[in-house]
């Protein structure tokens, strides 16, 4: 009886034959007769279960007293039952065996009944069965045992163990492949290795089948050189099952060389292979540089004439899937005799793996035309593909079939469906699937908070984190990233530093998590702990230098983010698309031309194809340098044009004043069917405001929300308000703001305050002016701006209340700068700045200008432009020393004569240094191109071609503006912190790329 049942529990049948599924058969309760035990054993053994019921049944035909064994008989149909997984035969055998009172109280065959449920998949009446047992032997306990570890419940499965030590049940042999197979499940090598030592005080350490079973286990645990070293230890290298386990662990321990060694050294020691052996040699030549092997072991199987078994087949289809042959896997697939489950489901996978995603969806279909219904692999397989086909219908319609048949319970399938709805920005629906989850574990967690993250729902994911944390659960650093970019999402930097300490704490930090910490601290405005860490990295990558510069040119440093590309070149790391995208918005934001141009060199000289991002930002960067012409030159050389590249160059035509080219840009992008969004179009307004286009500014917002169904933004409303006020028609913006179907932002108000300031319209400049203080009480800016309104009509004391309230809330404005390029340099002035090496020059330089402004072009400083409480001599002191003008006279000295003259300023020219640059244009024979905080202006000749009355400065005014820099790598120029106005007067080398 041992070994009959040392037979069942170690010689499980292939769980890859289809199983052979036949009408119930009925069995008569009749007497006992005399039987030929013999036939009906031979008959289970040729595996007809139909032959073997009939002749079952014949057993209680004969009224004579019967002279065979019941446990015999029994066991003999049920083994057949449990290797075909005929669940419903085994109830019928288990029904006979109560109604007929023969062996119901047989602990024999009651063991034999827990063995079969448990190989047929009901685990709830094995469960029964041995609940009511009343004695139970080792037989017994090892039946349950490993009936829980066939239906994958290893946790259970080590219970039951430790009760069965609890109670004194002597361990036998045939214990240790089942509990060991459990620790293999659960990866627990501790346990696994107490249960070695057990079989080796026990005297089962020599028998080969435990052997295989601790070689296993060892290799499931990850230890494949304790596996390996108990396979070397064996003295017996003749078992196929011995080398086949050690095969397999080094197969699935990503080692295919060792794995392909053993397999030839098999071949050599004269070891018969089987079926196992193929599919572990299989699995080792799953990578691409292994195919060939894998296609030789496939000719060897057919050289030999083997007929594949389903087994085999479905290792090859897996092989070829994996190796990118999904031709050759298709071949096998078609000349399998039996297909099961696990065929249909890794050709499915294949197609998915290799992009293949129309012929998935179609060999989908083939699968269900068939009568194959799709199981939990299926849907995973199916939804990874409609997710990559961008077909968010068809995935609500699998979802629907999942819940139809009972497949969303399944743990695997949910946290697929959550990543499907994230991917197609469906977060309602993601988070229903979430919450109907009855298990989550760590992925889905982690998935449903990277779907909230990056799809802008920050609040909920930082929500979710919380509960992770409540729940004790361990997070890793994919869980950090998604929690960080909702941080950056909120740009709230004390919750960076919590994560940056949950970090620190929990020793969670590795490269890439330091490269996001600088990147979302930078974000947060927090350059001094971005550096920090920055600094702090041991091993800088590409990444780490680019997220830095990225850092850098976001918070308006513009020259430390070239100082830092400069280190990057020194040290020899070859900088990317990223990192060259973020250094071309710090030079365009210095205007620092040369520096452009020789990144677009570098560009061309290493192969950069230019297009999207980096096309992008070279056409933003020659516009906001003066060459809007360069810009066209490189927006026509691009075959496929974007919405973004359309965009930027409606944007930089703008910035030019080209009102109508920017409109005929805008008509040719409908041409060709491209759908303008909201930025677009705020492009669009801003050249119709600029160049005084009013009926087109009016018709096109029009367009903007009745063509295209888009609602205006703020911003929008502020480009109207803002055309409507350069016109002088003040009463019809105001009216306009009344009729606004959204509330009047700060924006808005800043526009027409700026108008009402330019064209005196006090009355409607003072309902702006508080309004703008009750919607930013905060902002320095919007204090500036009305104090400047109050001290262009003289109300001094209105000016010093406005003053005082932003000196008690500790506000500053930002001070005036001005940048040249001279001598690949980039040289910074402010306002009466004498920090610069050859100031005494400069001034010199500039006394001679005006003098001769004076005498020749009947120049006269005009001091309305100053608005402070001082005598008039200051104020013309005060306009002498403005800090385009230094930058002029600078220009005048450093540059060869008849090249051009650039400048970026972070404030808006005043009108008295727009007639100075005007002047100086014509008799010095110069043209100027000065970039202030809000357009262009092009001196030459005496004359600006770009001129139009100006808005007072204000930080508000030029937030508004900064907004036409479509990218992320958006001019801050004029947010300049004390850390910048620290290093103004550094120069800069221009790095050699």
């Amino acid at each position: 009886m041992a070994k009959s049942l040392h037979y069942c529990y170690c010689n499980s049948p292939s769980t890859f034959k289809k199983p052979q599924i036949n009408p119930p058969l009925q069995i008569s309760n009749l007497p006992q007769n005399p039987i030929k035990i013999p036939s009906l054993k031979e008959i289970c053994k040729q595996g007809n279960l139909k032959e073997a019921f009939l002749s079952f049944s014949s057993l209680f035909t004969s009224q004579d007293p019967p002279q065979f064994s019941l446990d015999n008989a029994y066991s003999s149909i049920l083994e057949l039952c449990a290797s075909k997984k005929a669940l419903a035969q085994v109830q019928q055998i288990h029904a006979h065996i109560i109604t007929s009172n023969v062996g119901s109280d047989s602990v024999f065959l009651t063991t034999k009944l827990v063995f079969t449920y448990g190989k047929c998949g009901s685990l709830s009446n094995a469960e029964n069965l041995f609940d009511k047992m009343p004695h139970r032997t080792i037989f017994t306990w090892n039946a349950m045992i490993g009936a829980y570890v066939t239906n994958g419940e290893p946790l259970e499965a080590l219970e039951l163990y430790q009760e069965m030590r609890l109670l004194g049940i002597p361990v036998d042999a045939c214990t240790f492949p089942s509990i060991l197979k459990a620790c293999g499940g659960v990866k627990d090598l501790l346990c696994g290795a107490e249960i070695h030592g057990l079989a080796i005080k026990c005297g089962y350490a020599s028998f080969v089948f435990v052997v295989n079973s601790l070689v296993a286990m060892y290799a499931k645990c990850n230890d494949v050189n304790g596996a390996r070293q108990l396979f070397d230890r064996m003295i017996e290298r003749g078992d196929v099952v011995s080398w086949n386990s050690i095969i397999s662990a080094y197969s699935a321990s990503g080692q295919p060389v060792e794995a392909l060694r053993l397999f030839r050294d098999m071949q050599k020691a004269g070891v018969a292979t089987n079926s196992y052996t193929v599919v572990g040699a299989l699995q080792a030549c799953e990578e691409t540089s292994f195919s060939k092997l894998g296609m030789e072991i496939h000719a060897g199987l057919l050289k030999y004439g083997r007929y594949l078994n389903a087994y085999e087949a479905n290792a090859l289809v897996v092989m070829y899937a994996r190796c990118g042959r999904m031709g050759e896997a298709v071949r096998v697939f078609r000349e399998m005799d039996e297909k099961d489950n696990i065929s249909w489901n890794s050709m499915l996978s294949g197609f998915a793996q290799n992009g293949l995603y129309n012929e998935a969806i179609e060999f989908f279909c083939e699968m269900q035309d068939v009568g194959k219904k799709p199981d939990q692999v299926s849907i995973i397989s199916i939804v990874s593909a409609f997710v990559h086909l961008g077909n968010l219908l068809n995935g609500m319609e699998l979802h629907a079939y999942a819940i139809r048949h009972g497949l969303d319970a399944d743990l695997q399938v949910g946290n697929m469906l959550i990543d499907m709805y994230a991917k197609f920005y469906c977060t309602n629906y993601m988070g229903r699937v979430f919450d109907k989850m009855s298990d989550k574990d760590f992925i889905s967690w982690t998935t449903i908070i990277a779907g909230f993250a990056q799809n802008h729902c920050h609040f909920e994911a930082l929500e979710l984190f919380r509960e992770v944390q409540m729940e004790g659960m361990k997070v890793d650093a994919m869980m950090i990233g998604s929690i960080l970019l909702a941080c950056r999402g909120v740009r709230c930097s004390s919750y960076v530093k919590q994560i940056h300490n949950y970090i620190i704490r929990h020793w969670l930090f590795d490269l890439v998590l330091e490269n996001m910490i600088v990147d979302v601290y930078g974000e947060c405005g927090n350059i001094e702990y971005a550096s920090w860490i920055f600094e702090g990295i041991e091993h800088k990558d590409i990444v780490s230098w680019t997220s830095m510069i990225s850092c850098c040119v976001h918070n308006g440093l513009a020259n430390e983010a070239l100082d830092l590309f400069h280190g990057l070149v020194v040290i020899g790391i070859e900088p990317d698309s990223v990192a060259l995208v973020s250094i071309l918005s710090a030079a365009a934001s210095l205007s620092a031309l040369s520096i452009g141009k020789e990144i677009h060199g570098f560009l061309i000289r290493n192969g950069f194809i230019l297009d999207g991002p980096i096309a992008s930002s070279l056409l933003d960067m020659y516009a906001r340098c003066g060459h809007v012409d360069n810009s066209y030159k490189i927006f026509n050389s691009i075959g496929h044009k974007d919405l973004v590249l359309w965009t930027s160059m409606i944007s930089a035509s703008g910035m030019h004043g080209h009102g109508q080219e920017t409109i005929n840009l805008f008509r040719r992008m409908q041409e060709i069917d491209l759908i303008p969004d909201h930025i677009t179009f705020l492009a669009l307004l801003y050249a119709c405001s600029h160049s005084g286009l009013i009926d087109e500014g009016r018709k096109y917002l029009e367009v903007m929300k009745c063509e295209y169904q888009l609602e205006p933004w703020p911003e929008h409303y502020a480009c109207m308000v803002d055309l409507l006020g350069r016109a002088n028609r003040l009463d019809e913006a105001y009216k306009f703001i009344k009729s606004m179907m959204i509330e009047p932002t700060a924006a808005v108000w800043c526009s027409l305050l700026g108008a009402c300031r330019v064209h005196s319209n006090h009355k409607l400049g003072e309902i702006a002016a508080q309004k703008l203080l009750e919607l930013e009480p905060e902002n320095p800016g919007s204090y500036v701006l009305v104090s400047n309104v109050f001290a262009a009509t003289g109300r001094w004391i209105d000016v010093d209340d406005v003053r005082m309230r932003m000196k008690g809330k500790g506000l500053r404005k930002n001070p005036a700068c001005s940048w040249i390029e001279v001598g690949n340099k980039v040289h910074a002035f402010m306002v009466r700045d004498r920090s610069h090496p050859q100031t005494e020059e400069i001034y010199l330089k500039l006394a001679q200008i005006t003098e001769r402004l004076e005498k020749e072009g009947g120049y006269v400083a005009e001091t309305k432009f100053v608005l402070h409480n001082v005598r008039e001599e200051e104020k013309v002191k005060m306009l002498y020393g403005h800090s385009e003008r230094l930058a002029i006279a600078y220009g005048l000295l450093g540059t060869p004569n008849g090249t051009p003259i650039r400048i970026t300023k972070n404030l808006r020219v005043c009108g008295d240094c727009h007639v100075f640059a005007k002047l100086v244009s014509k008799f010095f024979e110069r043209e100027i191109v000065v970039r202030d905080a809000n357009r262009f202006h092009h001196f030459d000749g005496g004359n600006c071609r770009m001129w139009l009355e100006p808005k007072v400065p204000g930080s508000i005014d030029r937030d508004l503006l900064m907004i036409f820099l479509w990218n992320e790598q958006q001019d801050q120029i004029d947010g300049l912190g004390t850390e910048t106005l620290q290093h103004i007067d550094k120069k800069l080398t221009v790095p050699s790329v």
